[in-house]
């Protein structure tokens, strides 16, 4: 039997809208919403626009501040640091459960992933290689075969996205980015996770390379950049 599909309601638009919106990059981390001006621009009442704020604060994609107002989620330096170590902390699991899940069926999904991250590359569609980053990285949750592990990076991953969206675009960062990912698909396609753990450490860990420079500015006190 054929499922019915359920139309969306107006507040699952207008939060698909505002999600779509805050991790693009279209709304700058930080910046103050307006409920009025958001049910403007999608002609639909403010009752949807508030359920879907609501939604979002939920998410970790928006910050609701009595009295004051909605605003982009922002992070400091050192809760940016602490979302990264948590993000390594799960991939790292990640990668490592997939190889010894199904190693071939990991290595194959990277290998097609990098195909069109190369394809993206060439036609010069930057985002378009930076959603494919995100799949890069959600394919090691896919494989894991551990809903566990899946869920709770489920709770960082658009953040991560988001940011993305804003520090991936630099040209020695997405020249890195796209050097690093072929290195991991090739590591997993050897079977040789010490070196595939060790390239994600770098791709990703906080002290590595352009991402942190253009993160956070300068170095922590307790935490020297290289």
């Amino acid at each position: 039997m054929k499922a019915i599909t359920r139309p969306k309601s107006l507040t699952e638009i207008v939060a698909e809208t505002l999600r779509e919106w805050v991790i693009s990059g279209d709304m700058e981390l930080g910046s103050q919403l307006s409920e009025v001006r958001i049910a403007q621009d999608l002609s639909v009442s403010r009752t949807p626009v508030r359920e879907a704020i609501n939604r979002l604060e939920m998410e970790g994609l928006l910050t609701v501040e009595a009295q004051r107002g909605t605003y982009v989620f922002s992070l400091e330096p050192a809760e940016l640091a602490k979302l990264c170590d948590a993000r390594l902390s799960l991939e790292s699991a990640a990668l490592g459960f997939a190889m010894q899940v199904d190693g071939p069926r990991l290595a194959e999904r990277l290998s097609v992933c990098v195909d069109k991250m190369t394809s993206a590359r060439e036609a010069e569609d930057v985002p378009g290689y930076l959603r494919l980053d995100s799949e890069f990285h959600q394919i090691l949750m896919d494989c894991s075969d551990n809903r566990f592990l899946n869920d709770a990076y489920q709770t960082i991953s658009q953040k991560m996205a988001a940011l993305r969206n804003r520090l991936g675009r630099h040209p020695e960062h997405m020249a890195k980015s796209y050097r690093e990912h072929r290195e991991i698909r090739d590591a997993v396609a050897r079977g040789d996770e010490a070196t595939a753990q060790a390239i994600l450490r770098a791709h990703i860990g906080r002290k590595e390379g352009s991402y942190w420079k253009m993160a956070i500015g300068p170095a922590l006190p307790h935490d020297p950049m290289p």
